[in-house]
């Protein structure tokens, strides 16, 4: 691995679809973080990647399992680690809710060759989330990926890293909190602990 092990910045980027060119400003960070299929990369997102955060459970990664190309895709070569966000699972191998079923062995079976370091999320980062999403209305929401990577890389280093959030759309799936999430993250703007660049501005390094 070649990233800094104490980072001065990291840009954290999501996949919205309709982000502006913010590449440059993006690749100029020490960390680059992405997810899954990482839209946008080797364009208008970027061409850089450190950290690449797989979701380990679910269909999308028996897509991934199941496909010839998958660790010959450049951001996935590229990655020097891999994040699973959720936690393995210790019950039998086959889930009835296929949504549900846990691939992190054969995920890291699949991706040891290329030598990247592989991580699982703590399961404190979970509970962390769920907290500050929870409402009186909404009494639990399952947090989405960038919100448990962005938790995570947050609270395990320096106040001083600049942490930068790109490509987040807070748009998607209705299992997710979008409201609660971006208001955590303009809250944490305003208290000067990340920048949330708007996906319509175009930036230069």
């Amino acid at each position: 691995m070649t990233e800094r092990l104490t980072p001065r910045s990291i840009a954290i980027v999501g996949n919205a679809p309709d982000m502006a060119d913010q590449g440059g400003r993006i690749d100029a960070a020490d960390w680059v973080v992405r997810f899954n299929n990482a839209s946008g990369f080797g364009a208008h997102a970027g061409r850089r990647v450190t950290h690449l955060a797989l979701v380990n459970h679910g269909g999308q990664m028996r897509e991934w399992l199941d496909d010839p190309g998958f660790i010959s895709r450049p951001v996935v070569r590229a990655a020097g680690s891999i994040l699973f966000p959720f936690a393995r699972k210790a019950g039998p191998l086959e889930d009835p809710d296929a949504d549900g079923r846990c691939w992190t062995a054969e995920a890291e079976a699949r991706l040891g060759p290329l030598g990247s370091s592989m991580t699982i999320l703590p399961f404190d980062v979970h509970r962390k989330a769920e907290a500050i999403l929870r409402t009186r209305d909404r009494p639990y929401a399952v947090p989405s990926t960038g919100f448990l990577v962005a938790l995570h890389v947050l609270s395990a280093l320096p106040a001083s890293t600049r942490v930068g959030l790109y490509g987040f759309g807070f748009a998607g799936w209705s299992g997710h909190h979008w409201q609660g999430e971006r208001a955590h993250f303009e809250a944490l703007r305003k208290a000067g602990r990340l920048d949330l660049h708007p996906l319509d501005e175009p930036l230069s390094a």
